[in-house]
């Protein structure tokens, strides 16, 4: 026996999905330990040894896994709640508050009372270094060593965690980079170190220097997160490969991981869209809108062939300029909590109560109104059978809750209050994904959207009616969406280098050794990972820009492009990138284009789990049908009687007409009255807009053909 396991450690919820010799995976789930997020890892593969057939003592359920693929929050959480390293930066002089200046440019230009976001190093651990480099990497001014060992020495003090040093213009040069870094590492062995010549050389000081303090800020806390889960595996008896997942959508090594924390930084939701893409195929579609809702925040990504890749993310409004999947996050979960605005208005989050206390009905102590409380007051949850029986909600306490936050303050009955939380929880994740479509350039109502995390599904029809969108696919995995993505999921490296040159009258020679010099850096590292060389391939993204404009755009380019100077097909594949995101292009006027960066990504392919075809077992769904019970219905505002199936029932081909509720072990799905639903041969609910039958053509013709 063979064991393949993704692992997601969300806020609320721990997810956890096995791949078994070719079997269908299994999915379980366990709370978080925030505390320590490796006490739930062990946790939850304790559970799966105990459910295993025949059951398994712990050890030799560790001894049978083969790879762990690992996505954690750990950076991420550090980041939104200001709890990360104490940091140092050694940085040019003059330049030491730019971490404070950003851009220059006020980020909320007509809010008067708006403050800017803080700093992760303060300014009296921010030391201005002697020394320059011109733009093309000469030494202007020789680096002031003993500057260095004075700052080095006020960081000893102030006993700093983390050293980040970024100069200006070390892309073109790291000499001045790496005598710093040599001085800190003798003097301060102890201390996480971050360059920025190693963790981003490319161009645009502030985007530098930011990505490289904030892979300080978090650097030492992953590295501890890794120790506890590395200690508590090996304890266990596990042998096999651990994996770390990346914001890229790929996969790394713990020492990698360790050694550039960043790029962690969206670890958790990275796995949701290739896994999104992977459902979306069986329905001949290559594109789709993966979102994840889970107990503490909502994610929104736009895959289309391949999940997209951005290089000028923010977190927190913190600027990173790693390479990252385009997920945009809100605080929009199970656990958000509901509260009134100084205008009267009603919220939801983005504070949230988390696995502990949790909201008002987990019965563990909390006492304000969430998410979950209004889904169970509205029926769509069933009080003994969240997760599977194992946790009762407190159906009483849920209404205490509201009632006294909501519904008394508001003048509404707690179902009214109830309804309008959920309403207003839907409004929010489908703004959420407006900023990954349409401000993306893109048409959300001809995407398939994959409603996933354990709360998810309650809400996806409410928030595709706002959007106008007739389709979703609920896979039966949906609630651990991020941990099967992960499985899919490939070693992938990334590398830039800033290469500033107009396409008309560029050296395709030196360009092409520099593409190449970073394919080769790359293919060493997968390498020494294991990856065999036919496994291997690499990719190539150029950051180009009209002269004279701020802003790149990236383009994927084939190297026999670049190889062959074909200038031509790259500028055309700019412009109509360019076109897509902004509406249009100067193509027609002749407008030169120029490269500022070229990127790389090297990628070793990975075995992935096979998903296997469900038969046909007809239409009739009823066999599947436990009860029926009151839920609230948006269309009418009331509540009605519904028809409750068993989600591990129902087969391919089996449908269901809405209203209606389908219970599964790990999340429920609302089939609201403007949509219908069948399964699929993935065994995943494809639910479509009532009258479209059309959209579900390869769910139905299964039954034609068997007629």
């Amino acid at each position: 026996m063979t064991l393949k396991i993704g692992i997601d450690v969300g806020g609320t919820f721990t997810d956890f999905v096995v791949a078994r010799d070719g079997a269908p995976p299994r999915i379980f789930k366990t709370l978080s330990t925030p505390g320590d997020p490796s006490i739930a890892v062990v946790n939850g593969l304790a559970d799966i040894a105990a459910a295993m057939d025949p059951p398994l003592a712990l050890g030799e359920l560790a001894a049978a896994i083969d790879t762990i693929v690992h996505g954690t929050t750990v950076t991420t959480n550090a980041t939104l709640t200001s709890r990360g390293a104490k940091c140092g930066l050694l940085t040019t002089e003059g330049v030491r508050d730019a971490l404070e200046m950003r851009r220059g440019i006020r980020e909320e230009q007509y809010n008067n009372r708006a403050t800017n976001v803080r700093p992760l190093v303060p300014r009296a651990r921010r030391r201005g270094i002697p020394g320059r480099l011109d733009r093309d990497g000469k030494e202007a001014r020789p680096l002031d060593l003993d500057a260095v060992r004075e700052a080095i020495g006020l960081f000893q003090r102030e006993r700093v965690q983390a050293v980040a040093i970024c100069f200006m213009n070390s892309f073109a040069n790291p000499a001045q980079e790496q005598a710093a870094a040599e001085l800190v590492r003798r003097e301060m062995p102890g201390a996480y170190l971050s360059v920025s010549t190693e963790v981003l050389p490319s161009i645009r000081f502030y985007e530098r220097v930011s990505t490289t303090a904030l892979n300080a800020y978090v650097g030492p806390l992953l590295g501890h997160y890794l120790d506890q889960l590395a200690g508590r595996l090996q304890e266990i008896g596990f042998r096999g490969v651990l994996l770390i997942m990346q914001s890229n959508g790929g996969v790394i090594s713990p020492a990698l991981a360790r050694a550039k924390a960043a790029l962690t930084l969206l670890s958790g939701p990275a796995g949701g869209p290739g896994a999104g893409l992977h459902y979306v195929a069986a329905h001949g579609h290559d594109r789709c809108i993966t979102t994840d809702m889970g107990g503490t925040s909502f994610e929104a990504s736009v895959a289309v062939t391949t999940p997209l890749v951005k290089n000028d993310g923010e977190i927190a409004r913190h600027k990173i300029a790693l390479p990252m999947l385009d997920i945009h996050t809100i605080g929009a979960g199970g656990g958000s909590i509901g509260w009134i605005d100084e205008g009267g208005m009603l919220r939801m989050g983005p504070q949230s109560a988390g696995a502990d206390p949790g909201p008002a009905c987990y019965g563990r102590g909390g006492q304000l109104p969430t998410t979950t409380d209004a889904n169970l007051v509205l029926g769509y949850l069933d009080p003994a059978y969240f997760a599977g029986g194992r946790i009762r909600l407190d159906l009483e306490a849920a209404r205490r809750a509201i009632e006294r936050h909501i519904a008394q303050p508001m003048g509404l009955s707690i179902e009214e209050a109830a309804a309008g939380m959920y309403r207003v929880a839907c409004n929010n994740m489908a703004q959420g994904i407006r900023e990954v479509t349409i401000k993306r350039g893109f048409d959300p109502r001809e995407f398939p959207v994959i409603p996933a995390g354990g709360a998810g599904p309650i809400h996806a029809c409410l928030i595709s009616q706002e959007l106008e969108i007739p389709l979703q696919l609920v896979p039966r995995e949906a609630s651990v969406l991020c941990a099967f993505g992960m499985l899919m999921c490939e070693l992938r490296h990334d590398f830039v280098r800033t290469f500033v040159s107009r396409l008309d009258a560029a050296d395709w020679q030196r360009l092409s050794g520099v593409i190449e010099d970073m394919a080769g850096e790359g293919e060493r590292q997968l390498e020494a990972e294991g990856v065999p060389r036919p496994r291997r391939r690499c990719e190539v993204t150029l950051d180009c820009r009209y002269v004279k404009q701020y802003h790149e755009v990236s383009v994927k380019v084939p190297r026999a492009a670049v190889a062959a100077g074909d200038a031509l097909a790259i500028a055309q594949a700019f412009h109509a990138e360019h076109h897509r995101l902004y509406g249009y292009s100067l193509e027609r006027e002749g407008s030169p284009v120029e490269i500022i960066n070229v990127r790389v990504q090297v990628i070793g392919e990975t075995d992935k789990p096979v998903s296997r075809a469900e038969p046909w077992a007809g239409s009739d769904g009823s066999g599947a049908v436990k009860g029926r019970r009151a839920v609230y219905l948006p269309e009418t505002r009331a509540f009605a009687p519904v028809p409750v199936y068993a989600g591990d029932r129902l087969r391919h081909g089996n449908r269901v007409d809405g209203p209606a509720v389908i219970e599964l072990e790990t999340t429920a799905i609302f089939v609201s009255a403007g949509f219908d639903c069948v399964v699929d041969a993935l065994g995943s609910f494809v639910l479509f807009a009532k009258g479209r039958e059309e959209l579900v053509a390869s769910c139905i013709r299964a039954e034609e053909v068997v007629a």
